[in-house]
């Protein structure tokens, strides 16, 4: 399956609730999610056993039949069963659909039951909670699994029990929308003598009891935790399908066979899921893909697994782990492919190959930025940086040795009648030393006028020269036509002459280290510039997700206030100013520079390392001239 496509014909199960009482997470499952690199818009429903939970899912994926709809008084989906399908709206999402255990099923366990609704919550973006008759305090207290959230997930490691109240607003951050379902409806949608919206209807089931008795403070505690952990919230109500003869294969049924203010509120409730869910993000904006979810599917079963409490700040760290980690080896493949296809070997000069790897490397680097995230230190980054110095010193050396082998080939086309003239001994005679070199001055002469030698044309000329030096000196003292004192002047120009080169060749190494530096700055000025950009892009997405948790504490706490529950609006008001204290942090101007910092901390090991061996050796340059 493509990264843009999803085949799932059928569902399948993703966390199997075992007769023993363990949850095995599937590797088909897995395997299915880890091939989605899309960003997933997560659906997941939940309530109690033979409640029509299937039903309403095989809807959203747009089928009759899916999801096993059963027809006993046993609870028929175990665990938590899972359909990706193509998202109806957004071609570039996924549809994620999670079927979960019925709740409170004859011979269950509810210990289990609270981990699947804790699951549920945790891998989606959308819970869609679903009852049968009204919004009554049986109802809700059928929602017991709600006010046992804080028991059974954490924040953060280090937790501290003082800061209950900020800790509710750091678990809305990771919480989904919520959908309550009210199926086989059968009241009048009124209040008071006056007709109410569905979610008119909810939000006044949600109202809090006046009193403190410990009897009011059980029936408030699921009324409160739904108003704390659940802003988003929204409500439809179903009749019921059909005649009761029938239900019990409600999926056989076709439309016309089914109850009007059933279908209507269906279709209703399904155009809201697929218009208004949004796609499974983490903190800080990053949306989720399918590989994504796997990892937190796995993350939060095995510490179930193990016996402790799920952390969901652990568990975003360890996805921002395995993402960076593809982060970085995507942006080396992607650096890869771009240098396969813009740089022709052997280069010109050094200057040509490092502009196209400067370009590469700022492509790279935006595949990485796009990817990455919560790499506070930027190990990550630093790690892909200093992976592509060093493929980009592999292209250096990959590049001399191809201009070698160029230059080598042809100088020797070029030195074939000289060669001839040595091994025939044409220069062993009278005047033969001046005609070597000018044979010689003649082949260097149209070795220049080649082009597209690349960078060691002078140094293979160099070391060319060089072989030619012992045979050029029998030659010199051979010759019978110069006097002593004209072969010690010829024999000082020619070490003059290989001097020269030797120069020539040294300046060159030079220029192309200098060169190399300034490309290490350029590549950390590159760095810092779309860090920069990163931090301010997760600094606007922070805000914007703090303003809308605080519009919602605030509408929260004005509606205590209405109510008159000063205590609770009170303990409101300091979760916003929490938020207001946080808000400021982030606006402060030097909020990015400890990212910054740790990018210069990162990239500190061998940043200097060019900067090092130029100072060494222009040092040693000196000392040789």
């Amino acid at each position: 399956m493509a990264s843009g496509e999803v085949q799932m014909a059928r569902p399948i199960c993703l966390i199997e609730n075992r007769p023993d009482g363990r949850l095995v997470l599937r590797d088909e499952a897995l395997a299915v999610l880890q091939r989605i690199r899309q960003p997933v818009v997560v659906v997941a429903i939940v309530g109690l056993y033979r409640t029509g939970k299937s039903y309403l899912m095989n809807r959203l994926a747009g089928q009759r039949k899916g999801f096993s709809v059963g027809s006993t008084a046993q609870a028929k989906t175990k665990g938590i069963w899972m359909w990706c399908r193509p998202h109806p709206h957004w071609s570039d999402h996924t549809l994620v659909l999670l079927d979960t255990e019925g709740l409170g099923d004859m011979g269950g366990n509810t210990q289990k039951d609270t981990w699947i609704f804790a699951l549920a919550i945790l891998l989606s973006s959308t819970l869609v909670y679903n009852s049968m008759g009204t919004i009554d305090q049986n109802a809700l207290d059928q929602l017991q699994y709600v006010s046992e959230l804080t028991q059974k997930i954490t924040v953060t490691s280090s937790r501290d029990p003082s800061q209950e109240d900020e800790d509710s607003s750091e678990f809305v951050r990771y919480f989904p929308a919520f959908i309550w379902a009210v199926r086989d409806f059968m009241l009048k949608l009124e209040i008071d003598g006056h007709p109410v919206s569905d979610d008119g209807y909810l939000e006044n089931a949600l109202k809090l009891r006046n009193g403190d008795t410990e009897l009011i403070r059980r029936c408030n505690l699921p009324r409160l935790c739904i108003r704390k952990f659940f802003p988003s919230r929204k409500c439809f109500t179903f009749d019921c399908p059909t005649n009761l003869k029938n239900l019990w294969r409600l999926e056989e049924l076709q439309e016309e066979d089914l109850a009007k203010g059933f279908l209507e509120p269906m279709a209703r409730f399904c155009d809201h899921v697929w218009e208004t869910s949004k796609r499974k993000t983490v903190p800080g904006g990053q949306a989720v893909t399918g590989s994504m979810l796997a990892k937190l599917a796995e993350t939060y079963v095995e510490t179930i697994c193990s016996g402790k409490v799920p952390c969901l700040e652990s568990a975003v760290l360890a996805l921002a782990e395995m993402e960076n980690t593809a982060a970085v080896e995507e942006a080396v493949a992607h650096y890869g492919r771009l240098m396969r296809e813009r740089l022709s070997l052997p280069t010109e000069s050094v200057p040509e190959l490092l502009g196209v790897h400067a370009e590469c490397e700022k492509e790279a680097l935006q595949v990485f930025m796009a990817r990455a995230f919560k790499d506070d230190e930027s190990h990550f980054q630093a790690k892909l940086v200093k992976t592509m110095d060093d493929r980009k010193e592999e292209y250096c050396r990959r590049n001399k040795q191809e201009s070698t082998k160029r230059c080598q080939a042809l100088l020797a086309s070029l030195s074939v009648e000289l060669e001839e003239k040595v091994r025939s001994g044409v220069y062993f005679q009278p005047n033969g030393h001046s005609q070597f070199v000018a044979d010689l001055k003649d082949v260097e002469g149209k070795y220049r006028q080649k082009p597209k030698k690349g960078v060691m044309a002078e140094a293979a000329l160099k070391q060319f020269l060089e072989r030619k030096e012992a045979v050029g000196r029998a030659i010199l003292q051979s010759d019978k036509a110069l006097s002593e004192k004209e072969k010690q002047i010829a024999e000082a120009q020619a070490k003059a002459e290989a001097a020269q080169r030797e120069l020539e060749v040294l300046r060159q190494r030079q220029a192309e280290l200098e060169q190399k530096m300034q490309d290490q700055q350029r590549s950390y000025e590159e760095n810092v510039q779309q860090l920069k950009a990163k931090m301010e892009q997760d600094r606007e997405q922070l805000l914007e997700e703090h303003k809308k948790i605080m519009e919602n504490r605030l509408a929260e706490q004005k509606a205590l206030l209405k109510e008159g529950f000063r205590k609770e609006a009170k303990q409101m008001m300091k979760v916003i100013q929490h938020l207001m204290e946080e808000s400021a942090k982030i606006q402060e101007p030097s909020w990015p520079k400890r990212f910054l910092e740790g990018l210069v901390t990162a990239l500190s090991p061998f940043l200097p390392a060019i900067a090092d061996r130029t100072i060494g050796f222009v040092t040693n340059l000196f000392r040789r001239l």
